[in-house]
């Protein structure tokens, strides 16, 4: 079982601009449409669990659906799920630990955990095990920041760095325990 993080970030760290924007991920042309690794990384897990407020970004972007796996949503404020969705998106709440446990009971052992909240949320639990994180070359000056503050410090091993386009730089850690 794993919690993976696979997610991209400005040079200075933040996940969305100051406006919510996602922009930015096209700074650097990709006209081969390479996903860097997100295909594989997403053949490895067998759902995901993002918070509402991915949710609704996702939603936002007018494009058809774009997983095919089961995806857990984490909110204390939704009762249901947007219409055309309800064979694809699962409502959860309650404490970390208990919506994992929940999730496995189902079968789904690999999660792709994603969300600027709901990660900073796993982490300070301990509860990520794997961080690949896709670094785009711009400053963004402020916005959603992946990390925030945590009560201790969390070891993570260098695993590789790889490196697309000439332009973009991915690091993959896994949790040390």
């Amino acid at each position: 079982m794993s919690n993976s993080v696979f997610i991209a970030t400005s040079l200075d760290g933040y996940i969305a601009d100051k406006n919510g924007g996602l922009d930015w991920l096209h700074a650097i042309p990709n006209p081969d449409q390479n996903s860097m690794g997100f295909i594989e990384h997403f053949d490895r897990i067998d759902a995901m669990v993002m918070g509402r407020n991915t949710l609704d970004t996702v939603l936002s972007f007018d494009v058809e659906w774009p997983y095919s796996k089961p995806v857990f949503v984490l909110s204390n404020t939704m009762t249901s799920v947007p219409e055309g969705y309800e064979d694809k998106v699962f409502l959860v709440k309650g404490e970390l630990k208990e919506v994992l446990t929940e999730i496995h009971a189902k079968g789904f052992k690999n999660l792709y955990i994603d969300g600027g909240v709901t990660i900073q949320n796993f982490l300070k639990e301990d509860l990520i095990d794997e961080l690949i994180i896709t670094t785009i070359p711009v400053l963004l000056g402020g916005g959603s920041p992946l990390f925030a503050g945590l009560e201790q410090p969390l070891n993570f091993k260098f695993v590789k760095s790889e490196t697309f386009l000439s332009a973009i730089v991915q690091n993959h850690f896994v949790r040390e325990r």
